[in-house]
Parts: C-alpha cells; structure tokens; sequence
C-alpha cells in the first residue's frame, strides 16, 4: 500500500520559519511508523532529523506527534492511521525544536532530576539489602514503567501554558519515591512537590494518561500524591504552600 506523510521541518542553521513537506512511502499495514519514518530518510531524504534507538518501545526516543497526539513511532502502526488522506508528523509541543522532529528534553530531565529519583534511605544503613513486602511493592507497579520518553509532557495543556509547571512525568516519579516503603525522606518529597506549580498545577485534563505508551495511570497518580498532601496537612496542621 501506499501512504502519505506530511512531516514538520525546521533547520534553525537554515530555516527562518518551519514549513512541512510531502514524502510517499510504500508499506504495509502491519509496518511501523518508524519503518516508514527510517525508509523516507535512507532512500528519499537523508536531511530528516529525528531520534530512534531501540525500536521496541524500551527506550522512548521516537516520541512525535502523529496525526495530532503524542505517541512512540515504533508503537504506532501503519494500519493505526491507514485511513487517513496522510500521516501528520511532528515533534512533541512544548519543547523547543532542535532540528525537524527532535527537541530538546534536557530541560524535561532537569525536572525529572529535581524531584530526587532514586531512594533516599537516611542515615540507616542495613548489613544486607534494604527489605520491601510484595504488598508494599505493588504500590509501584505501575509508575516503575515509565520510560521517560515526554509524550504526556508533550500532550499536558498545563505545561504548553506554564513552563514552571513539573509537569507529568517527574510527578510520576516523584510518586515513586513518595510512595516507596524503603525511602526515608517522604515529608521532605512530599514538601518539594506542595506547590502551584507542583502536583497542584494538575488540572486533570487526563492527556497524559491518554498517550502514555505504558498505560500508566499519571493523573491517578498525581492526585494520589494530592491526597497524600492533604493527609500530611491535616496531621501536622499545616497549610498547602503557594509558591
């Protein structure tokens, strides 16, 4: 079969404005979008600029969007948009555009690195590992599967309007660590993220868990975390922080 890509350009070296251009790609339903994004560069056009690595939706380096909502290009199959006149290919919104379909995340992965990812234990130190109950590990199940790869960044209406806002990923993993029996710091995490323009900049529009590639439940998620605040406040007596 054949089908149709319209793909959003922009060489900030070259380019005064973006602009689109048409690409014709033979392939079959059963293909990638990435397929088809990886043969329009080696046998049409070896200037599209876009980021790939494992293919398996491991890594979550292809996140675009295609046909209007933020999605992993080796996820989405061509059957998935066969019936469209063409596939509509753009980088993720909100970020600012390196070169065609990449942007830059590194401001994405300063939030994330904000909220501490990674366990916080105090000043215990066991002889052996540190010890979780299954029952306590359940509670992680879900957010330990995300893969980082900013399509609930790109899909968030608060964060188009609000670059302060931390937006949906790092409150997932700020989740991760809130809500880990083993972490030793959950007042303090749970301090960091009572904000405006933390886990109360979420409005639930529900975008994010929309086009999360690994079906996590995000704004469960962060109004678990909200819940969580609330609790803390009334047993400290203390007020939400407003900054």
């Amino acid at each position: 079969m054949e089908l149709n890509f319209r793909i959003f350009r922009f060489d900030p070296d070259v380019d005064r404005e973006p602009r689109y251009q048409r690409y014709r790609v033979t392939t079959d339903p059963t293909e990638r979008i990435l397929d088809c994004l990886n043969r329009i560069k080696w046998e049409q056009d070896g200037s599209l600029s876009f980021r790939m690595s494992c293919g398996h939706g491991v890594c979550g380096s292809d996140a675009l969007r295609i046909n209007g909502r933020c999605a992993l290009a080796c996820q989405k199959l061509v059957k998935d948009v066969a019936e469209a006149d063409e596939v509509l290919i753009e980088p993720l919104p909100s970020f600012k555009v390196l070169k065609d379909l990449v942007v830059d995340l590194e401001p994405f992965f300063e939030k994330v690195r904000w909220v501490q990812p990674y366990l916080l234990g105090g000043d215990h130190f066991p002889e052996k590992e540190r010890l979780q109950p299954p029952e306590e590990r359940k509670k992680l199940d879900h957010v330990i599967r995300c893969i980082l790869c900013a399509c609930c960044m790109g899909a968030c209406p608060v964060t188009a309007e609000n670059e302060r806002f931390l937006g949906p990923a790092p409150l997932v993993w700020a989740f991760r660590y809130l809500f880990d029996s083993r972490d030793q710091e959950k007042e303090r995490r749970l301090r960091a993220v009572n904000t405006e323009n933390g886990a109360w900049g979420c409005r639930n529009h529900f975008e994010c868990t929309r086009v999360c590639p690994k079906e996590i439940p995000v704004t469960k998620s962060i109004n678990m975390i909200k819940r969580e605040i609330e609790k803390e406040r009334r047993s400290t007596g203390k007020e939400k922080n407003h900054v």
